[in-house]
């Protein structure tokens, strides 16, 4: 083969192998640029279900909150309503208390 052509077929041969590096380059440039929206869009859909999650968990918590505050205020109205009861009564133990007590003494005097 005469030297000229060999040079040729060697220039074309660069030519070739610069074209695939280039296709290569932007074959690379355009998977990562896809592999970055695709991360972005990952990301953005774990946001959104941590931030609906997070909200649900929350939601739950109010309600459970809710219920034993309502369970506190029942029993804090019967804890209520059993010192009210236990007091009158002692009213009552107290006025008779007192009135014997008065009565006693008016017969002491007399």
């Amino acid at each position: 083969m005469p030297r000229p052509e060999v040079l040729k077929n060697v220039k074309e041969a660069e030519d070739d192998a610069d074209s695939i590096v280039a296709e290569a380059e932007e074959e690379r440039e355009q998977i990562l640029s896809e592999a970055r929206e695709q991360a972005a869009e990952i990301r953005s859909q774990a946001e959104e279900e941590a931030t609906e999650l997070r909200e649900q968990r929350l939601a739950e918590a109010r309600e459970e909150i809710e219920a034993e505050r309502e369970e506190i205020l029942d029993s804090g109205q019967e804890d209520r309503k059993a010192l009210l009861t236990a007091a009158e009564a002692s009213e009552e133990e107290a006025a008779d208390y007192v009135l014997d007590a008065f009565k006693e003494a008016v017969h002491a005097q007399a």
